[in-house]
Order: structure tokens, then C-alpha cells, then sequence
């Protein structure tokens, strides 16, 4: 089937249907540069609709059964399996994910969609003493209503289903805004998903639009009781005033400007091979990127030797052909930033150990060293292939550059000594960390999410019990109280 020119459409209460805004969102192919799909962007009246649909689906879906609730997703994750190649294409179409990026994406939202199933029976109440007597107290855990989502473009597939699978596991009604870039794969593919595993019609709705069209409309509106956004800081924030301002919970998974540290004992090797997963993979496009190696300097020749040597043997090209590592950027616009910004830290004195050309939507890796302590780059989430090796004396001096930065979303350190690493580990600021690992992981049950820009709240696991559900507080009185009067 053509994901592209059967799901360029909004779907709203279970019906599919062209948009009724005055613009047209051109999906295209970043690596060809060929046109998949036209979708004419939805309206504030037709995200009006999508809400009111999830708002009145809800309901029903809440009373209904966990045991039977988790059955459709038994089923959305059987589809999702028996289309595994055509998901995959999709996936190096409308985003340029290479192979190895589509795996990698597909196998996460598979395990988000088994966490799902379990999810369905964890809203679980609980019974609290009470020092008045012959009182009960309930705790009920309920959802919330109504989620609205908005996804972003590098991980687009898992990053919807790590938000959108769960809330409707709780009992909640959700209403998806992919990003523009992704609106298949990151939208309405799911829709379809859902729809096929017999979802009821109205309780998922996908709304292609954005804020050129609807303002804050999808943030506003008097439904959705909670927002989950994931994407930049700069966005973040302005989604976290706007729901705030209206009395809406938040669930924020924003950028990342994460260091992979090299202590002196190190196996050079492996921490090698760990960076340059950590900084390559997906083009840089995500937001646990090691934007930044920091590398003991008694062994900093030896290790950017090797580094460097493995970047360049990366190959960049069609994401298509089973050899390529590094395929395209989401769109020129992209490669030219951060080519950009590469410009700027080699004008004010960073050296350039490895570079190529910016060709379009394929940009060559770029590995910095000698970098200025006040270069700019080194403050910023650098969305592209682009790694920055910067060296320091002993384990204080690590720590302080590994927190100098105004994120805190993942990390790495690399040790002989286990707990050498851990004791490092926890004095840097983040909300994830691995000790002798890479610094790109998810895991359906550990909670996800960082400190300081990079976001707030936490998912996965209890985490998104407690994003996407209320508790409600019963009393029962078995006796009779007094009263003062």
C-alpha cells in the first residue's frame, strides 16, 4: 500500500478527510527532493472538532474494561509487525531514516506498544488510613480525559506512539499534531494503526496544521487537560506559558546538548565506537546526542586519532542503500544552519579536524577541536552530524564542562572503574546518564526526561501513569462524625 497517498489526510472522528485551511503542507522525499504528498492544513474549527470528538469518545472508552482496552493494542502491535517493511520505507521516504535508523525506531515503538498492553491495568487505586474514626479513605486513579500531543520530525513514528499508545491505554482521549515535516509517519500512519486494531471512532484524531494556521489553538483549547510536547527548548517553552496560563498540566521532552566523558582509564576503543553511535546516529537528529566528547588529555591524542578515523569511514548517502550511516537532513533549511554554525566556530578559532562538503539535505560529518571556552557552539543543541572534542584535566574539571550547558537531558561515562563512573555519573546534571554506554537509550519502563532547558516531567513506566491520570480522593464516613457546631 502507499502510506503517502492514502494518509494524506486529517482524520477527525473516525473519518478521513481533506483540511479546510488556505495553505497546502508539501511532504517531501529529503533525500530525492520528490513530492510524496500534498495535505491541505486543518483549521481552529476542525481542531475544535477533533477535541470535541476525543472529548466525547472518552467517556465510554474510560468505563470500559482494561482487560479489553489492552486488545487493541495486542493488535495495533501485530500490524505493526506484519508491515514492518513497508514502515520502514516509509520511515527513509518521509524522513530520511537509513535502515538501521528504521530498525532502530521500529523495535522502540513495538516495546512501547507491549508497555501499553500493561499499562492498561496499571491505574491502580489505593485505600489510606485516616486519624478520624471510621473513616475510609479511597484513592482513585482516573484519566485525565482528553491529551493533546505534539510530536516532532526525527523520531516521529516512535516518539507519537510513546505518548499517544499510553494515554489511550489510561483511558484517555488523545488528539495528535504531528510536525509538519513528518505528518505521515509521524500522524496519521498511526491513526490508520489504530483504526485497523479497532479503536473506537473519535478517541485518536490527527490534526496536520500549524501555528501559521491555528495560533495557539491546540495549546488553548478548554478540552485537553494535559499538553505533551517534544522538541526544541525555544518551543517548549512557549507551549509550558501557554498551557500554564490556562491551568494545563505539562509533560515536556525537549533538547539535549549531552556529553559523553572519556576518563583517563578508559578502553579508547569501545568508547570510541560508543561516541560515534552517540553523535551519528540518525544525522545527529536526536535529542540524546553526544554533541560534545569530553576526553581525559592524557589519552586525548590517542582517542581523537581513533575518533576521527571511524567518522571518516562513515558513509553518507541514500538512505536506501543498506551501506549508508548518514543519510540526509530533514530539509535544506536544517543543513544549512548547522553548516552555518560549523562556519562560525572555525572563524573564531576551533580547529577542524574532519570536514566535507553540505551538499542539499546530505551534510558530511564535522569533528572540532581547540574550541574556545566561550564558543557559542558549545552552549547548543547542534541537530546534525557535527561533534565537538574537548579535552580536560582529571574528573572536576569533566564535571564542570559536562554541566556547563543550559540542558541536562542524557550522558555517558566511559571507566575501568565502575563506580568510578557512577561517583562521576551523579555529580552531572541530567536527567539520564549511562556509565560505559552510549548516550542514546529509551527503555519502556525506566523513566525518561531531563533537568533544567531539557524539559519537564518524566515518562515511561509509573511516570506516564502519573502524566496521564488524575487522583481522585472519596472519603467514606462508616460512623458518624462530629462537628464543631
Amino acid at each position: 500500500m502507499s502510506y503517502f497517498s492514502e494518509l494524506a489526510l486529517q482524520y477527525i472522528d473516525g473519518q478521513w478527510r481533506d483540511g479546510s485551511g488556505s495553505w497546502d503542507i508539501v511532504d517531501v522525499d529529503p533525500f530525492t527532493g520528490d513530492k510524496l504528498a500534498t495535505m491541505t492544513v486543518a483549521t481552529v474549527e476542525e481542531v475544535d472538532q477533533a477535541y470535541r470528538a476525543a472529548e466525547r469518545a472518552q467517556k465510554e472508552w474510560a468505563a470500559t474494561n482494561p482487560y479489553t482496552r489492552r486488545l487493541v493494542f495486542e493488535r495495533a502491535l501485530r500490524i505493526v509487525e506484519e508491515r514492518e517493511q513497508e514502515i520502514t520505507e516509509a520511515i527513509m521516504a518521509e524522513l530520511g531514516g537509513t535502515a538501521l535508523k528504521a530498525g532502530f525506531e521500529l523495535a522502540l515503538t513495538k516495546d512501547m506498544l507491549r508497555e501499553s498492553m500493561q499499562l492498561s491495568l496499571r491505574a491502580e487505586g489505593r485505600l489510606l488510613p485516616s486519624p478520624v474514626e471510621g473513616k475510609e479513605n479511597r484513592l482513585y486513579r482516573l484519566p485525565v480525559g482528553v491529551v493533546g500531543v505534539v510530536s516532532p520530525f526525527n523520531f516521529p513514528l516512535f516518539l507519537s506512539m510513546k505518548v499517544v499508545a499510553p494515554a489511550l491505554a489510561l483511558g484517555n482521549g488523545v488528539v495528535l499534531k504531528p510536525h509538519q515535516e513528518t505528518p505521515v509517519v509521524g500522524g496519521t500512519l498511526l491513526a490508520k494503526i489504530f483504526e485497523e486494531a479497532g479503536l473506537p471512532s473519535g478517541l485518536l484524531n490527527v490534526v496536520v496544521t500549524d501555528i501559521a494556521e491555528i495560533g495557539d489553538a491546540f495549546i488553548e483549547h478548554p478540552v485537553p487537560k494535559v499538553i505533551a510536547f517534544t522538541g526544541s527548548d525555544r518551543v517548549g517553552r512557549h507551549v509550558a506559558t501557554v498551557a500554564a496560563s490556562h491551568f494545563k498540566r505539562t509533560v515536556l521532552e525537549l533538547g539535549g546538548n549531552s556529553a559523553l566523558v572519556v576518563l583517563d582509564d578508559a578502553d579508547l576503543d569501545y568508547a570510541v565506537d560508543a561516541a560515534v553511535f552517540s553523535r551519528f546516529a540518525h544525522q545527529g537528529q536526536v535529542c540524546m546526542a553526544a554533541n560534545r566528547v569530553l576526553v581525559d588529555r592524557s589519552v586525548q591524542a590517542e582517542f581523537t586519532e581513533k575518533f576521527v578515523a571511524k567518522v571518516a569511514s562513515l558513509t553518507v548517502g541514500d538512505p536506501r542503500d543498506p551501506a549508508t550511516q548518514i543519510g540526509p537532513l530533514i530539509n535544506p533549511v536544517q543543513a544549512d544552519a548547522i553548516t552555518a554554525q560549523v562556519d562560525q566556530a572555525v572563524a573564531a578559532g576551533a580547529t577542524v579536524l574532519l570536514r566535507g562538503e553540505t551538499n542539499g539535505c546530505l551534510m558530511d560529518p564535522v569533528v572540532l577541536g581547540d574550541l574556545p571556552a566561550d564558543a557559542p557552539i558549545l552552549q547548543r543543541e547542534l541537530f546534525g552530524p557535527v561533534v565537538l572534542v574537548v579535552p580536560f584535566d582529571g574528573e572536576d574539571e569533566a564535571v564542570r564542562l559536562a554541566n556547563d550547558t543550559p540542558f541536562g537531558l542524557s550522558g555517558a561515562v566511559h571507566t575501568a572503574d565502575v563506580e568510578r563512573g557512577v561517583r562521576v555519573a551523579q555529580r552531572i546534571e541530567t536527567g539520564m546518564i549511562h556509565v560505559n554506554d552510549g548516550t542514546i537509550a529509551d527503555e519502556p519502563v525506566v523513566p525518561f526526561g531531563g533537568e533544567k532547558n531539557s524539559g519537564v516531567g518524566r515518562l515511561n513506566g509509573e511516570s506516564t501513569v502519573d502524566a496521564f491520570t488524575t487522583v481522585k480522593w472519596i472519603s467514606v464516613q462508616h460512623g458518624r462524625s462530629r462537628f464543631p457546631f
